[in-house]
């Protein structure tokens, strides 16, 4: 058995300690070191290999109208700079001043070109400008204090200094994409807008579609290295799509026009027009109005047409009368005494808008709606509906007025249509008052956008189908279409053929022989339904001046409808017609879009009395049968000649229906007078000249006389006159 060696063992042991020791106290010294004396070079080292990540914004996608244009689009726009501490090691400082330290040429001549470009500052204050940047040594000293656009950039490029490269010169800027509007504010309300610092959409399509529109954005990582970076791409960016709207900027154009004619004509503060495709539920135009209260001029504000809830007023009787059409319980050939235009509803006085010529008496159901009668639409409803006022509410939803049109819009507020509810006891309405049913009836009571009046409409138009309103058709990607929106249907049928025939007949008579006369066309028939609803102000209708919202709702033409357009217009005080000023916006809009589809044939242009040949007139008729050659036009003649040639042929010619009969006639001697009548001034001042003579002229058109005879010798010098007519 051997013994264990104890003395080695701890030998061994005390050496490999004190190896270990040496080394740790070697580490912690030359992290010391590091930390004290090497410090600044670690850390430059450190930044010379610096990483950052770095977002790379995508291109944001267009909004694009229906016929393509650019409705909304990127466009650059750029912060200048001037880097002096690049212009001073660049050596280029010497452009600045001289060895004297005055201000060169080079740079009066940079300042005067700025005060050019920026007239706002003089060419002095852009010099103390920059020579307060100059001073500081300023690697980010903004040239001018706003962004410019692509085209001033360039031309700030071209000045003396900032056109050096700009490692010498020291000129840089910072590129942004920016959204831009090519046509202005035209369906601004609808198309929408984004921040411009940040790119981020807060109202209308731009917002509603942003998913589409703003793309996804990629990733870099920027590697440092000496003085330059070094990108390296982990995810490249994906621009955004664009849309194309259900937008006409010439259908646009036109109601905005035309609205605010009108809105400038009676005083009015806000105006609404939206114009719907009858068939798909296309919004071609939708203008919003508003009166700058400051300068009195209109621009597209808030986005009225789907957000603002309204009492619509009259327009809405069109849909208490189908509901009771619909039930059975109103026929057409019933009639309704309205009395002397003044009745009383449970306490509160109903009146018609002609109480004081007497009101219309007894009158028939039709014409409760062509005279837009207050009482003749309320008493009949709350004759069939007071004590089942829940029918009557689920009817209106039945026929779409109340329908939630669920629009991708924020903004959009759906109707709301109140529906009567009983109390504990089941016996009493809770929420309801005798009062309420008659004046729903005639659209006070409710809430109710804009467009969804004009859905409601456009589905009578329809035959009774009900489509949703579209703003955008398609999704294309570099000109490709990628997603198609089809048209959505809401309701098959709003209510029976029977009484959308009745309805459809009475609008047609509302504006024939009506109130919405002025709505109409010579050319054309138009059906619709006017509106004139006091506003609540302040919680009541009495408080003050009277607002009013004047509206035509309305579709064209009625025998096969294309379009349905409602045009609103708020106004304080009389008058107030919402046959007269909201139904002339929609004739002036029905028109304008009717007549640019009229196509004339050329054939029907002509009358018993025009000219299918032209006039030839006597002189060179070899250079007129080389212009009727080449209008199509057949010559007959014992004659020939080259027009090429530039010898004249002296002639006559006779016109028949189709071709023209040439007639060279025999010219008299040189020193003889021609006969020059028929001839134009041009051949005739040629044939006598250049004989000798000199010409008078009279008139114009074809010679009619000449002074001297035919073959009357002519003295050289003398005048000749020659009277001209037609």
């Amino acid at each position: 058995m051997s013994t264990f060696e104890y003395n080695k063992s701890m030998l061994r042991y005390s050496i490999i300690s004190v190896v270990m020791t040496v080394i740790a106290l070697s580490v912690l010294a030359k992290g010391f070191y590091i930390m004290t004396v090497q410090r600044s070079y670690w850390n430059e080292v450190n930044s010379l290999m610096k990483f950052d990540s770095i977002e790379v914004a995508p291109m944001r996608g267009n909004i694009l109208s229906a016929g393509g244009q650019q409705m909304a689009c990127n466009l650059p726009e750029y912060r200048m700079y001037m880097d002096f501490v690049a212009l001073k090691e660049g050596k280029a400082d010497t452009l600045w001043h001289d060895s004297l330290g005055n201000d060169t040429k080079t740079l009066n001549e940079l300042c005067m070109g700025l005060h050019k470009l920026f007239p706002e500052q003089t060419a002095e204050e852009f010099k103390e400008h920059l020579k307060a940047g100059y001073a500081k040594d300023s690697r980010y000293w903004p040239v001018v204090k706003k962004r410019v656009t692509y085209t001033m950039y360039n031309e700030v490029k071209k000045l003396p200094i900032f056109r050096l490269r700009p490692g010498i010169g020291g000129f840089t800027a910072q590129k942004f994409m920016v959204r831009n509007r090519p046509y202005g504010s035209l369906a601004s309300s609808i198309v929408g807008d984004t921040y411009k610092e940040k790119g981020v959409a807060y109202s209308g399509l731009e917002l509603a579609y942003d998913s589409i529109l703003k793309g996804r954005p990629g990733f870099k990582h920027r590697r440092k290295v000496l003085n330059g970076w070094v990108d390296m791409l982990d995810s490249a960016a994906v621009n955004g799509d664009d849309i194309v709207t259900t937008i006409d900027v010439g259908i646009q154009d036109l109601a905005e026009r035309s609205l605010i004619k009108e809105l400038k004509k009676v005083g009015g503060y806000t105006g609404v027009a939206i114009v719907m495709e009858v068939a798909t539920g296309d919004i071609k135009a939708m203008v919003n109005m508003d009166r700058d209260p400051e300068t009195g001029e209109y621009k597209e504000g808030r986005n009225h047409a789907i957000a603002d809830w309204l009492e619509p007023g009259s327009v809405f009787k069109t849909a208490s009368f189908m509901v009771g059409l619909d039930d059975g319980v109103i026929d057409t050939t019933m009639t309704v005494d309205t009395g002397c235009g003044i009745r009383d509803m449970y306490g509160a006085k109903m009146r018609d808008h002609n109480w004081h010529r007497g009101g219309y008496g007894l009158i028939t159901v039709p014409k409760v709606l062509q005279v837009s009668s207050n009482i003749g639409v309320s008493a009949l409803i709350d004759k069939y509906y007071h004590n089942n006022p829940e029918k009557f509410v689920r009817g209106l939803h039945r026929v779409g007025i109340a329908e939630n049109l669920h629009l991708p819009f924020p903004e959009y507020m759906p109707p709301r249509v109140r529906m009567p509810k009983k109390d504990k006891t089941g016996r009493h309405y809770a929420n309801w008052s005798n009062t309420a049913l008659p004046w729903m009836s005639i659209g006070y009571e409710t809430n109710v956008p804009p467009i969804s009046v004009c859905t409601f409409y456009n589905a009578i138009a329809n035959n009774g189908k009900m489509v949703r309103p579209r703003f955008v058709k398609s999704v294309e990607r570099n000109g490709e279409v990628i997603q198609e929106f089809p048209v959505e249907v809401l309701k098959e049928h709003i209510c029976g053929d029977k009484a959308l025939h009745e309805i459809q007949t009475i609008l047609r008579q509302v504006v024939s022989i009506g109130l919405g006369k002025t709505a109409g066309s010579k050319h054309f028939e138009v059906s619709g339904k006017t509106g004139t609803a006091q506003k609540a102000s302040g919680g009541g209708y009495k408080n003050g001046t009277v607002n009013y919202l004047l509206s035509f709702c309305g579709y064209f033409p009625s025998n096969a409808p294309e379009y349905t357009c409602i045009v609103c217009i708020h106004k304080a005080g009389l008058p107030a017609s919402g046959g007269l000023m909201s139904g002339q916006v929609f004739h002036d809009i029905a028109e304008g879009i009717m007549a640019k589809r009229v196509k004339y044939d050329a054939k029907g242009a002509g009358d018993s009395t025009s000219v299918k040949m032209p006039d030839v007139k006597a002189g060179n008729i070899l250079a007129a049968d080389y212009v009727l050659s080449r209008l199509g036009i057949k010559t007959e003649g014992g004659w020939h000649g080259s027009y090429a040639e530039g010898n004249p042929v002296w002639g006559r010619m006779n016109r028949t229906d189709n071709k023209e009969i040439v007639e060279r006639t025999p010219q008299v001697a040189k020193d003889k007078m021609p006969d020059v009548t028929g001839m134009g001034a041009r051949d005739a001042v040629y044939l006598v000249e250049s004989r000798g003579a000199k010409v008078i002229i009279h008139g114009c058109g074809k010679v009619k006389s000449q002074s001297k005879p035919v073959g009357a010798a002519i003295v050289r010098g003398e005048k000749v006159t020659l009277e001209l007519g037609s």
